[in-house]
């Protein structure tokens, strides 16, 4: 029977990304709404004469909520974990806990079959090579500047803090990140992040932005006022269910994937070329101090960043 492109981009993530060997063992944690995708990787793993276990679990109700704890035991239990489900399991302890254990993990928020088609399509030496150049350049920077067009301008501190990156070749023991991927991120230091930035291209559980931009300003690592139309509304709503933690600024990330686009999904649209993007709320999976049950990012569209004053992008275009 021939492959669909659904069965390639799974046979990718299998076999390239994870580079999953034959004595290996695999567990999909799905929920009820990206099920399909689910059972696409459980049964192309099976087919590919693999051990695959399939799990279906609630979905949860916010990014970064633990799933089950039984789901947490069973992660620890397995060489690889794929995680297509509606809320990324990417910031939780269960994620940490297997992780730290060697397991490799391979998380896919919020994932349709156009994006994981689109995503695993690109060339992941290409994306891993520049994702790991500017790897070197974060952890060698202390300053961070964002400009943009919109009216963002702010400024943190990195020093001292090692970024990740996305490369989407997850092939050592405890190695893991998004899929599709391509990125190179780090959490600022806490309450040295101050300025204001606007979300014009999409924001974590709202999608693509059509009409009204979100303004965060940020004061001391917090974002103390988000303004905007009913999106930045809904987002005030949400945040405050966490309490001042959720609005830590956590996460600065520089897309690399030159086949990703703006797609309202957030899983993609933080890996487009030529794109930042800034987080709020968890931070402690990238080496912060702030864990809180939520990570939200949100993506600035043709920005120019300076790394100690240097540009290393020019309105969306890298410089390096």
């Amino acid at each position: 029977m021939a492959l669909t492109k659904l069965d390639s981009a799974c046979r990718i993530a299998i076999q390239d990304c994870m580079a999953v060997k034959k004595r290996e063992k695999i567990l999909v944690i799905t929920d009820e709404i990206i099920h399909d995708i689910g059972l696409a990787l459980h049964r192309n793993a099976l087919d590919l004469g693999i051990e695959s276990l399939l799990v279906e679990m609630k979905s949860r109700e916010t990014n970064g909520e633990e799933p089950p704890l039984y789901i947490t035991e069973l992660m620890k239990k397995f060489d690889v974990v794929l995680c297509p489900t509606a809320k990324s399991l990417t910031h939780t302890d269960a994620r940490r806990s297997a992780s730290a254990l060697g397991v490799r993990v391979a998380t896919f928020p919020n994932i349709t079959e156009e994006v994981m088609i689109r995503g695993l399509s690109a060339d992941y030496k290409k994306i891993a090579a520049l994702s790991i150049k500017l790897q070197k350049l974060f952890d060698k920077t202390e300053n961070v500047r964002i400009t943009a067009p919109n009216g963002t301008d702010i400024s943190m501190s990195i020093k001292g803090r090692k970024s990740i990156a996305s490369k989407g070749l997850f092939h050592k023991k405890g190695e893991g990140g998004n899929l599709p991927t391509g990125e190179t991120f780090t959490a600022p230091i806490e309450e040295t992040t101050n300025g204001v930035f606007v979300v014009d291209g999409s924001m974590a559980g709202i999608g693509v932005i059509d009409k009204t931009p979100i303004t965060f300003e940020v004061k001391k690592g917090f974002a103390v006022k988000i303004s905007g139309g009913k999106e930045a509304v809904n987002l005030n709503k949400l945040l405050d269910k966490f309490g001042k933690p959720a609005r830590n600024i956590a996460e600065i990330g520089i897309g690399t994937n030159d086949k990703a686009k703006l797609s309202g999904h957030l899983l993609e649209d933080e890996k487009v070329l030529g794109t930042v993007h800034l987080a709020v709320g968890n931070n402690i999976t990238m080496g912060g101090k702030v864990n809180v049950p939520i990570h939200l990012d949100g993506v600035i569209k043709k920005p120019t960043v300076y790394f100690d004053g240097r540009a290393i992008m020019k309105n969306g275009k890298l410089l390096v």
